[in-house]
């Protein structure tokens, strides 16, 4: 591990010479990818060097506690050497961690795709609930929220939400959100109080660039159409929607927030791309099946992750066997205690398997 981790730092001390050479600075591509990794890296170099004087003070503490004469010295030596030890092992946990193969989308912005299912009028107004859980939860972070679609229910609430979401390391933050979310509440049109369950459908892509995946752009059909609902005076009076379909898969992504057709198109194109990029992703993953019984399914769709119990008050994450009765915190965007326990048990279990 360590001789794996000088390696990293000499690569970092290297890159920080080579972001100051003029010939680095002049060429933008160069300097770009250079400071990616550099930034890359960071983290990682910092808890090393961290690592070396915490373990440099260990040594010369228990150095002191042998060999010093001055009994006070020994003692106070002896009474700091296990805090010190504690902090080793606290960095050396750490540095594994860093060390554990990199997800390449854990930097790449995001857009989530929220979609009721099961249950009807409800499952559309829990729709409306993630939505605003996770815009909340953006927010919390500093991210930048962008909207992309959106189709209304019928008794309000919305049948699908489509949101793109920017900002540091968003897709490790939410890439384990995918999946049926199920809620059990009592609709506020039940008149008995009966609880009802319904389910909603999460799916959170990376954002890709085109080079990332080939498309031919033969194979895409365009259509224009009229706008409907809510959205200012070019509604329905301009063919400013866009209909994106990838013919051989099937694949239709419909854009009609932006009143320019060439903004929805836009915006139609990166959300196609991002589904066939995620659509690639899963295929590989499913034909390594690389531990699936004891990873985190990271986009399953049809897999239940979560259930959102309201007259307990419960959160359950069925993945981890994770429960809170937190609901209320939860549905206010503060996921954090949700959050990381599943990326700890995913580290864990990535641990395990080195």
């Amino acid at each position: 591990m360590f001789k794996k981790l000088h390696v990293f730092e000499a690569r970092y001390t290297e890159l920080g010479s080579l972001l100051s050479d003029p010939n680095v600075t002049s060429n933008p591509k160069t300097y770009t990818a250079y400071m990616k990794e550099y930034a890359s890296l960071q983290e990682l170099v910092d808890s090393y060097r961290e690592y070396k004087k915490i373990k440099s003070d260990f040594e010369s503490t228990k150095l002191m506690m042998d060999t010093e004469k001055d009994q006070s010295l020994q003692e106070m030596a002896k009474l700091e050497l296990p805090g010190i030890e504690a902090k080793l092992h606290k960095l050396e946990a750490e540095l594994k961690l860093h060390l554990l193969p990199k997800d390449p989308n854990d930097d790449k912005n995001i857009f989530v795709e929220i979609r009721s299912g099961a249950g009807g009028d409800e499952a559309a107004l829990f729709v409306e609930s993630l939505y605003t859980m996770y815009m909340k939860f953006a927010q919390k972070n500093g991210w930048q929220i962008e909207m992309m679609s959106m189709a209304p229910g019928n008794m309000g609430g919305f049948k699908e939400i489509i949101m793109g979401i920017k900002g540091k390391k968003v897709f490790s933050k939410l890439k384990y959100e995918s999946g049926v979310h199920r809620v059990q509440r009592v609709p506020k049109t039940e008149t008995q109080g009966r609880i009802h369950t319904s389910t909603v459908t999460v799916a959170v892509l990376p954002e890709v660039e085109e080079v990332d995946i080939n498309i031919n752009p033969s194979d895409l059909k365009i259509d224009v159409f009229r706008s409907g609902g809510p959205g200012g005076q070019s509604v329905n009076t301009t063919d400013s929607a866009v209909r994106v379909t990838h013919v051989p898969s099937g694949v239709v992504v419909v854009c009609q927030d932006e009143k320019s057709q060439i903004k929805n198109k836009a915006k139609a194109l990166k959300v196609l791309y991002a589904r066939m990029y995620d659509a690639e992703i899963l295929k590989a993953q499913n034909e390594l099946s690389f531990q699936r019984r004891g990873q985190i399914g990271t986009g399953d769709r049809s897999e239940r992750i979560r259930t959102y119990n309201f007259p307990q008050g419960r959160v359950t994450d069925h993945r981890i066997g994770l429960t809170l009765y937190q609901i209320d915190k939860v549905i206010a965007g503060d996921l954090e205690e949700v959050i990381e326990p599943l990326i700890a048990h995913h580290q864990s279990e990535a641990l395990k398997s080195q």
